[in-house]
């Protein structure tokens, strides 16, 4: 095949297709590689995967002319919609897979770590092991976060798209979901599953394994409860999305359906179940909040913190008082020897 001229067969592209996506349906048709089928469009030296992501007009309008593709066909297939700093979140295959789709086309939306349902069949998306998310927190559960993760992937697609956010920027919800409120600590009892003498003394490593205690789980507890102990902390700020798992990723996106529904109540909560280290780490990660915000969340917690003392007080004084209550029956009254 030269490089000349309009190509005798030429593919149409799916919905929301890759532009890799189709390139790799295209060459095994001419009997290439990849690679070779892009050369042959007139982009030698190109990779499709740079070029998936920020294709020129001028690249795009030899793609036009090789295929008979409009140009605006053609860009669509890229990600020229998205945002510089988006890059890091898009996968060069799909994320997850939807048990009805076949392993070609691969779609955009596959793409992205904020979407966990088929976009052509509607269905949850499963990891690579099958299961589903259904699976993992019970389908009522699920159906009660999915409400939140809807509200957290329109925030990021805002913000993939440049687009307005309101008060706060995913970026920075991102950070106070992934920092570490806590020192960092070995399994408690309600994380360890149920062993024996003997099998405590085999996995002594596993129980005495420290753990980074990220805000994730207090604005997302249901994420504290189903996932694996050591595989429950996440990478900082926006690498937590791009390198998460799929239970990972939905725990962040409800996470920032949470905040942005009421930064102010979430980042008190942090803050309450934080130690003296952990406030500063959540303050800093707050600093680029607007200031009308961090002043509603300081006058806020001042409150809380006072209330929180007065209940800790107050349940230790009937903890006291119940210790020092006499029985109603003492023991010289009972039979010899029975008391």
């Amino acid at each position: 095949m030269t490089a000349r001229g309009r190509l005798p067969v030429v593919y149409l592209p799916e919905a929301d297709e890759r532009l890799s996506s189709w390139a790799a349906r295209m060459a095994p048709f001419y009997a290439m590689t990849v690679s070779e089928f892009v050369a042959a469009l007139g982009l030698k030296g190109h990779d499709v995967f740079d070029l998936e992501w920020r294709l020129s007009e001028g690249q795009g309008a030899l793609i036009a002319a090789r295929t008979g593709l409009a140009l605006e066909a053609v860009q669509a297939m890229t990600f020229l919609e998205l945002g510089a700093a988006a890059r890091m979140m898009i996968a060069r295959k799909n994320r997850y897979y939807c048990p009805h789709c076949p392993e070609e086309p691969q779609r955009k939306p596959t793409a992205l770590p904020w979407r966990f349902r088929c976009p052509v069949h509607g269905v949850e998306f499963r990891d690579a092991t099958g299961e589903t998310l259904s699976d993992r927190f019970g389908t009522d559960c699920f159906k009660k976060l999915e409400g939140h993760a809807e509200a957290g992937a329109a925030h990021l697609d805002a913000w993939a798209r440049g687009a307005e956010q309101g008060d706060l920027e995913a970026p920075d919800v991102l950070q106070v979901l992934t920092a570490r409120h806590r020192r960092a600590s070995p399994p408690n009892v309600g994380e360890q599953p149920r062993m024996s003498l003997e099998d405590r003394r085999d996995y002594h490593d596993f129980l005495t394994t420290p753990i980074l205690r990220q805000a994730l789980t207090v604005v997302v507890p249901e994420y504290d409860q189903v996932a694996p102990v050591l595989a429950k902390p996440v990478r900082p700020g926006l690498h937590a999305l791009a390198q998460g798992s799929l239970l990972q990723c939905f725990a962040l996106t409800v996470g920032v359906g949470r905040i942005i529904e009421d930064p102010v109540k979430w980042a008190i909560s942090v803050m309450l179940e934080s130690d003296a280290e952990g406030q500063g780490r959540v303050r800093q990660a707050i600093s680029p909040w607007p200031l009308s915000l961090r002043r509603s969340i300081s006058a806020r917690f001042w409150r809380a913190e006072r209330d929180e003392r007065a209940r800790q007080s107050a349940e230790k004084a009937a903890r006291q008082r119940q210790s020092h209550k006499y029985r109603l029956i003492q023991s010289h009254k009972y039979r010899y020897r029975i008391s």
